[in-house]
């Protein structure tokens, strides 16, 4: 069942948009309410492609990607983000469990801006979400 990706609500606005796509619930809320809380303005997609079936709507600054996702997985939503001109440019930060060498290898091969290992640090995550929004540092 899929759910459309629609904005959330933010506490303050100014430091840009950012698309959440994971198919983990808590841990999509998760990053969510950490990066609303900072200030940015989120919307959240369920899987890959949810994020490529509304990414041009939502219009993000940058997109934190989980890898391992049914029906599209992180890898190949990377890679079509790259391909089309109208999304080639949003900065992708890829969240996942998958912390072997070629996985981080593969993550540059793909296009990601930024590669975070699960269980990630709430800080480190808003610190690069941040850097790569242009946003000033906190």
């Amino acid at each position: 069942m899929s759910r459309k990706a629609v904005p959330s609500r933010s506490v303050t606005q100014g430091l840009g948009r950012v698309l959440v796509v994971d198919d983990d619930e808590v841990i999509r809320q998760l990053i969510a309410v950490n990066l609303q809380l900072e200030g940015f303005e989120v919307a959240t997609a369920v899987d890959g492609q949810d994020c490529l079936d509304h990414v041009q709507e939502i219009a993000p600054n940058v997109i934190t990607l989980d890898v391992m996702m049914p029906r599209l997985d992180g890898w190949e939503t990377a890679v079509q983000l790259r391909k089309t001109a109208e999304t080639a440019h949003i900065k992708v930060v890829l969240i996942t469990a998958r912390a072997q060498e070629d996985d981080i290898a593969r993550g540059t091969n793909v296009g990601a801006d930024a590669y975070l290992t699960k269980p990630f640090d709430p800080g480190e995550m808003i610190r690069v979400v941040r850097e790569l929004a242009g946003a000033p540092p906190a």
